[in-house]
């Protein structure tokens, strides 16, 4: 596989801001204090500059573009770079190093394409929706480490066309138990006559996505996911779908509210503020089984494996499923509707928004409504 590199060229002498022009996809981008560490040096890999980090969107711009390509997609932005006890903002006013960009900034190139999206409140806003290589070098050039895309394309953003299945690793927990739970899901889906593609998150967990046809809402998807999860705990002790944390004890957890309107998770080829700069790295299932330790998956390793291996998610356009199967498995397995996001309005059939431990049962009504 021909994987495509950018060339740059410098332009420093008598400059107080030094700045170098990377070529991308026939486009310039410029990068700005190109010298800045934006990871620091750990005892697997060196430190990583900002000229270091573009470069690397430039050479796995055009196979990223087949999981981010045409997608509303959020920015997570580290400006300043990225150190170890930093802190990524959550939008409720506090001080976070690094923030999410949820709207087109201003300034934006010409060829940064954008598409309009509802969040779950009923507010729009213009997201950038990548189309071409140039568009994630300037995101990168902005501080962008980590592309969280919508699981829609453009022009239709209301009917997802993947399925996301997250499995999280919770503390007790180890990667040989997310590698096991992965198996099993793989098989799965392979009996309900589905192809899963794995990738990891880039940190402990797996994520597993299967193509589907793009004719079922976001709450249809959510529903299709927490089915799965429940067969899969059915299947492995391992494996829990509580949404309350202190219900879920020492197994992996089945996030099915990734799911949902405007919950992303880190795109395939993405960078994650981390130290040693990981990858979330799609790869195929036998070589995900080989894999102990996923912080060997990252931006100074994982370039070269692509060229050698190509991409493994190739073949994921190939045939978009059904969610029948998946649907019936929520319609037929007990235990009804699961808790939303805090920040979603008050959903149909919802349990009450409070911890089970601190849940006074005569202060709730049938439907999950406070009383008084």
């Amino acid at each position: 596989m021909n994987v495509p590199a950018a060339t740059a060229r410098a332009y420093r002498p008598g400059m107080a801001s030094p700045f170098t022009m990377l070529e991308v996809g026939g486009r310039e981008v410029k990068v700005t204090n190109p010298d800045r560490v934006v990871y620091e040096a750990t005892g697997r890999t060196p430190a990583v500059t900002k000229l270091e980090v573009c470069e690397y969107f430039a050479t796995v711009g055009e196979v990223m573009l087949r999981s981010v390509g045409e997608r509303p997609t959020a920015l997570e932005r580290w400006p300043d770079g990225y150190r170890e006890g930093m802190r990524l903002s959550t939008g409720h006013g506090d001080d976070g190093d690094g923030f999410y960009q949820k709207r087109v900034p201003k300034g934006a190139p010409d060829y940064v394409d954008s598409v309009q999206i509802r969040f779950p409140s009923g507010r729009a806003a213009r997201e950038v929706c990548p189309t071409e290589p140039a568009t994630l070098v300037w995101a990168a050039q902005m501080g962008t480490l980590t592309f969280h895309p919508w699981p829609v394309r453009r022009p239709d953003v209301d009917h997802p066309d993947e399925l996301r299945i997250d499995l999280d690793p919770q503390p007790g927990t180890t990667f040989s138990d997310v590698l096991r739970v992965a198996g099993v899901a793989d098989e799965l889906l392979r009996e309900l006559g589905l192809r899963g593609f794995p990738k990891t998150s880039g940190n402990r967990g797996v994520h597993v996505y299967v193509r589907i046809e793009p004719r079922w809402t976001f709450e249809d998807v959510r529903h299709a996911a927490i089915g799965f999860g429940r067969e899969l705990e059915r299947r492995d002790g391992g494996v829990t779908t509580a949404w309350w944390k202190e219900e879920r004890g020492e197994r992996i957890f089945v996030d099915f509210n990734q799911n949902n309107r405007d919950r992303t998770i880190a795109s395939a080829w993405s960078l994650r503020a981390r130290p040693g700069a990981p990858v979330s790295t799609p790869l195929t299932w036998e070589r995900l089984t080989a894999i102990d330790d996923p912080a060997a998956l990252n931006l100074t390793t994982v370039p070269a494996l692509l060229e050698a291996e190509g991409d493994p998610w190739a073949e994921m356009d190939d045939v978009a499923y059904p969610l029948d199967p998946l649907l019936e498995l929520w319609e037929t397995l007990p235990g009804g509707e699961l808790n939303f996001p805090p920040d979603y309005p008050k959903m149909p059939g919802e349990p009450p928004r409070v911890q089970p431990s601190k849940k006074v049962d005569a202060n709730w009504d049938a439907d999950g409504n406070r009383i008084g």
